[in-house]
């Protein structure tokens, strides 16, 4: 029996469902909202989904201001450029509308509203010390469950390496799931956010600090994504599948903002700040590579997720379960069109030791991982991986 005492934390309202965006505005109003600044991407404004929030706040706040040129991965100094902004705006609440990159802002920016510290003085655990403004996340990705963790990841382009901000008044006080924001998310996208969603379930469902708890959000995000994600990629007016993508990517989501990601992302961080890889392929060129190293150390735990991913597979071996279940993902990944190697991402060969430094610099996810990683490990792993 687990004696020890594990702690759940989580965002204090999610609301689900079609057409769940339209509730926006009385969130607002319960959140004591007047001055709302929103925080989205180009693609989003393009999309028409900036506009269609514009509407629904329409005659409900006294002004909504909008930054939509979030970049993806942002860096340090898009951070500066909003906090800028939304001090001018004099916002009393914040919207992060869009994928990660929008959400990670919005959060970021409301505690640098009320806090004295700087951006610099809070990347790291637990260094910011006061509760934000308000925040509402409504996510347009079904990928990096932002709207349900206490972290934010930024790009510092001085190092070439991502770096977080990690507290528990990153989390939002509301978050909205509406399905019909996804619908016009592209092939290519919905593939690499929903890679990353599974990645994330199957990560915390691997991680030294996993709990029954996280074990059960992680192993349904495994059959929300696994079930759902070919089909929302496919066709991606499919409504149901886009909201299975979506609850798969929240519980995800929750699984690890409780018991951490491991080595997958330590090895993608270098890829997104060197190579400006987009999150969810990097993750996704190095999955298998790194479960496979991993599973020895684990293989009960991986032999499960091996029966979850294979249940024809009648092997009771557990070390042929969990291979079975690293080819299964190797199969998705085929099906989805996503890159495999570091070659179909123009990685040259010759930066995989200045890179390998950099995944042993993010202690941070590699203290979470099952097997320990040296230096001559990550060289290897990314040998593997071209």
């Amino acid at each position: 029996m687990d004696t020890a005492i594990h702690y759940f934390k989580t965002t204090v309202k999610i609301i689900t469902g079609i057409k769940s965006v339209t509730t926006l505005p009385e969130e607002i109003k319960q959140l004591g909202g007047k001055k709302v600044f929103i925080f989205t991407d180009e693609g989003i404004v393009k999309a028409g989904i900036c506009d269609q929030v514009l509407q629904i706040l329409e005659g409900s706040v006294e002004s909504v201001s909008v930054f939509g040129k979030v970049p993806p991965e942002p860096p340090l100094e898009t951070i500066y450029e909003c906090l800028k902004l939304a001090q001018e705006a004099q916002c009393d609440l914040i919207i992060g509308l869009g994928g990660g990159s929008a959400m990670d802002v919005a959060k970021v920016i409301s505690v640098l509203l009320t806090n004295e510290k700087s951006l610099d003085q809070m990347i790291g655990v637990n260094l910011v010390e006061k509760r934000g403004i308000p925040k509402i996340l409504i996510p347009t990705t079904a990928g990096t469950g932002s709207e349900v963790t206490p972290i934010v990841i930024l790009t510092d382009q001085s190092e070439n390496l991502k770096k977080g901000v990690v507290s528990d008044f990153l989390f939002p006080e509301t978050a909205i799931l509406d399905p019909e924001l996804t619908v016009s998310l592209p092939p290519g996208a919905t593939a690499a956010s929903g890679m990353d969603a599974l990645i994330h379930a199957v990560e915390a469902y691997t991680s030294l600090n996993a709990t029954a708890m996280t074990d059960h959000l992680a192993l349904r995000a495994i059959e929300l994504v696994v079930g759902n994600i070919r089909s929302a990629w496919a066709n991606g007016s499919n409504l149901e599948a886009r909201m299975s993508m979506l609850e798969g990517s929240l519980l995800a989501g929750q699984a690890f903002a409780n018991a951490g990601v491991t080595a997958v992302h330590a090895f993608a961080y270098p890829l997104g700040g060197e190579f400006h890889v987009a999150h969810g392929v990097a993750n996704t060129v190095m999955l298998c590579a790194v479960l496979r190293f991993n599973m020895i150390a684990n293989l009960k735990k991986f032999a499960a997720l091996g029966r979850l991913l294979c249940p024809d597979v009648t092997s009771q071996d557990s070390k042929l379960l969990a291979e079975a279940g690293i080819r299964f993902l190797e199969g998705l990944i085929v099906d989805l069109q996503l890159p495999r190697t570091l070659q179909e991402l123009k990685v040259p060969r010759e930066a995989i030791p200045g890179m390998a430094e950099g995944v042993m610099k993010v202690t941070r996810l590699l203290a979470n991982n099952p097997r320990k990683i040296t230096l001559k490990d990550a060289n290897d792993i990314y040998q593997i991986v071209y």
